[in-house]
């Protein structure tokens, strides 16, 4: 039985708040366990398909800053 990752995660979360959004997040950030990656990656990838130029390359330095720590 093959599980469709992306589907799922969609989901499991359209509809929600922008508040039960960031809760999502925040849960799976602190939690720290692999399992909630794929979700996460998920959710990345939907925010990169709606970001303007800017905004990506604002979230690229992040991440390179973050990386560089």
């Amino acid at each position: 039985m093959a599980i469709n990752i992306r589907n799922a995660v969609i989901q499991n979360v359209t509809g929600n708040s922008r508040e039960e959004l960031e809760d999502t997040i925040v849960d799976a950030v602190q939690s720290g366990e692999e399992l909630m990656l794929p979700g996460l990656g998920v959710l990345f990838e939907i925010i990169w398909q709606n970001a303007s130029e800017n905004d990506k390359k604002e979230m690229l330095q992040r991440l390179a800053g973050g990386l560089a720590k």
